[in-house]
């Protein structure tokens, strides 16, 4: 029998419905088994976590058939309680697959330190930007009778304060300026 009577026979065109019914019955089947194993048309809403406690969040995400990753630690924010969730992605309302992460950031307990700079002896106008600048906040400013007109000492608290100590954003440092009079 030669290529082309094959070709046009019977026996090779039910060969090739079978054939075609076959890869169609197997997609159908293939396309329904990954319908039922992704679960589609299945969704988790994602709560709403900003302000809440590491222990709830860990609970609330394991109710909701979900997992908790925690990225990383941010700012500090006083309108957040010290380790609550201040930032969620995916964010709350968010429809999701169970199983999937949240990730979290969490509110650090208290602001970063930062190295007070050496403002010793420089002007008061010189003075008050360097320190605003890292997130200082100037408080009682006593003016001193000497030569010069730059900074005489620092404290905070009522303690002497040297440069390089290590203080947390928004610390009050208090100043003596020498007035040029002596």
């Amino acid at each position: 029998m030669s290529l082309v009577k094959f070709l046009t026979s019977k026996v090779f065109f039910k060969q090739l419905a079978l054939a075609i019914v076959a890869i169609v019955v197997l997609s159908f089947l293939v396309l329904k088994w990954i319908d039922i194993t992704t679960k589609k048309g299945e969704f988790v809403v994602v709560p709403d976590l900003k302000g809440k406690s590491v222990e709830t969040v860990e609970i609330e995400l394991r109710d909701n058939d979900l997992v908790m990753q925690i990225q990383d630690s941010a700012n500090y924010n006083p309108n957040y309680p010290k380790y609550s969730v201040i930032e969620q992605n995916p964010v709350a309302g968010s429809k999701v697959k169970e199983d999937r992460k949240i990730y979290l950031i969490l509110n650090p307990s208290g602001y970063r330190k930062v190295e007070v700079p050496n403002i010793l002896k420089r002007t008061l106008r010189q003075a008050k930007p360097t320190l605003e600048a890292l997130e200082f906040n100037i408080g009682e400013i006593t003016y001193k009778d000497a030569i010069g007109e730059g900074v005489i000492s620092m404290t905070h608290n009522g303690q002497p304060l040297k440069p390089g100590t290590l203080l947390p954003l928004t610390s009050v440092i208090d100043l003596v300026v020498g007035n040029g009079k002596l």
